[in-house]
């Protein structure tokens, strides 16, 4: 089975002169991103893993320092780097939860069998998540679980909706 790396986040600058950059962290909450060990750092799939060495919650961002990155130079070469993991790193989910990775790709059916194409993103609202599914057409499926989204399965590689296809 082919190994699976989850975007966490990205490198977005430079943090003092002794290594330390400033990061994005798309992790709930953002400082959760440091506890993960080691990280894969890269671009497109394109990974070499590292450790992390330091991190914390910094401002609205968070700040980090990598294995090896001790100097502003080192730093400045990962500017723009995407942090991952692997994603059996990633923690165990109660049954009926998911992560976003995992839904990314699944087939969306409607109640009634119609094919509305595969969830290519998800995005938050303020008020609840929301699936853009490519097919035919690019539809926004809010991810309401019992009204829009009745049924994630990811052994079929199926997530099944309430949703009218002329929407």
């Amino acid at each position: 089975m082919e190994r699976r790396s989850i975007v966490l986040g990205r490198v977005t600058g430079l943090y003092g002169v002794q290594g330390w950059v400033k990061v994005f962290s798309e992790t709930r909450p953002r400082e959760e991103i440091v506890r993960y060990n080691p990280v894969l750092l890269g671009h497109e799939g394109q990974w070499r893993e590292t450790r992390v060495v330091g991190g914390k919650a910094h401002g609205k961002g968070v700040v980090m320092k990598f294995q090896g990155c001790d100097d502003r130079d080192a730093a400045a070469a990962l500017m723009g780097q995407e942090i991952a993991v692997w994603r059996e790193q990633l923690a165990r989910l109660p049954k009926g939860e998911y992560y976003w990775a995992d839904l990314v790709g699944l087939e969306v059916v409607t109640t009634g069998g119609e094919s509305l194409g595969v969830v290519d993103s998800l995005f938050e609202t303020g008020a609840n998540d929301v699936i853009v599914v490519k097919g035919d057409r690019e539809r926004l499926i809010p991810y309401v679980r019992g009204e829009f989204v009745r049924d994630v399965d990811l052994e079929a590689g199926t997530l099944t909706v309430d949703w009218d296809p002329e929407f």
